[in-house]
């Protein structure tokens, strides 16, 4: 893909060149066609939401929002694939709240899969977490301006405004995945439960090295997907689809050794550094002034 200046990827699940019935439909009732807990797009404001799922960085696309994770719940069946034997009954519950010893809360899984056997008794449970993408800069502004106008603004060219948005992995990592891990994923592995970590291709390419391990001995399994531009015969227009591309199996501590870690520089460029800042400090003698004054 070409990088037009044009942020926007996906608006309310549609490409902003399509123009189809459907999709003019999913942008005026601001929709969300990935299983969203309502029809609506909830993403930042239910009365406005930012209907941005995914956004256009360096020729790659990234995923912005979890809920485009969701497509067809091709997730769930890949995490279910870690979690349970093949010939296990199960479903999906979302947005669980898991609480510590003092039952104060530690967060919501995002999804949780339950196994049940043939009365439909619970016997065991995994849980799978969706990591969007953090964004620096501003999305909303080039959002609104394109709804405004989607027809003339789909190939808008928004490089050289303010705060162009771009994605912030960072942050993702620190602020989001590893709090994810720490204070969720503490429980879950204290509880010898198992976790599915779902993200996208370009997040995961910016995380340290992972130690791998076999599927069988694996506590968290790292299922990697990307968006996929294809034309089904019979559609209209072009659209993007959501793919496994590959999956990782580590260990819980390993991983969050490794994640948590951060990768140093030279200690002699840190040494360097402090030599500037104590030169800068040392004071140079004071200059004698002779002050003149009005004789009286």
């Amino acid at each position: 893909m070409a990088d037009t200046g044009q942020p926007l990827a996906e608006v309310f699940g549609h490409l902003t060149t399509d123009h189809s019935g459907k999709a003019n439909r999913y942008r005026s009732r601001r929709l969300c066609p990935f299983n969203n807990k309502v029809p609506n797009c909830t993403k930042d404001k239910a009365k406005n939401p930012l209907g941005v799922c995914s956004i256009y960085h360096e020729n790659q696309l990234v995923i912005t929002c979890p809920i485009r994770f969701r497509e067809d719940w091709i997730i769930t069946d890949d995490a279910a694939g870690f979690l349970f034997k093949e010939t296990t009954k199960w479903s999906a519950l979302t947005e669980v709240r898991l609480n510590d010893s003092l039952w104060k809360s530690a967060g919501n899984i995002d999804v949780v899969l339950v196994a049940y056997d043939d009365n439909g008794k619970v016997y065991d449970f995994g849980a799978l977490e969706i990591q969007a993408v953090y964004i620096s800069g501003n999305v909303r502004e080039p959002f609104e301006h394109f709804m405004k106008d989607p027809q003339s603004r789909a190939s808008m060219n928004w490089s050289k405004e303010p705060n162009y948005p771009r994605p912030d992995y960072l942050s993702s990592s620190r602020k989001r995945l590893v709090q994810q891990l720490l204070s969720k994923g503490g429980i879950l592995h204290n509880w010898k439960k198992k976790i599915a970590v779902a993200l996208n291709k370009s997040f995961f390419a910016t995380l340290p090295k992972l130690k791998k391990v076999s599927k069988s001995k694996a506590d968290i399994a790292w299922f990697i997907y990307d968006l996929e531009l294809i034309k089904e015969k019979g559609q209209e227009p072009e659209r993007y689809t959501l793919k496994k591309v590959d999956e990782v199996f580590t260990g819980f501590e390993t991983a969050l050794l490794s994640i948590t870690t951060p990768s140093p520089g030279k200690v002699e460029d840190f040494m360097r550094l402090l030599q500037e800042k104590l030169e800068d400090c040392i004071e140079t003698p004071p200059v004698n002034k002779v002050i003149e004054r009005p004789f009286k």
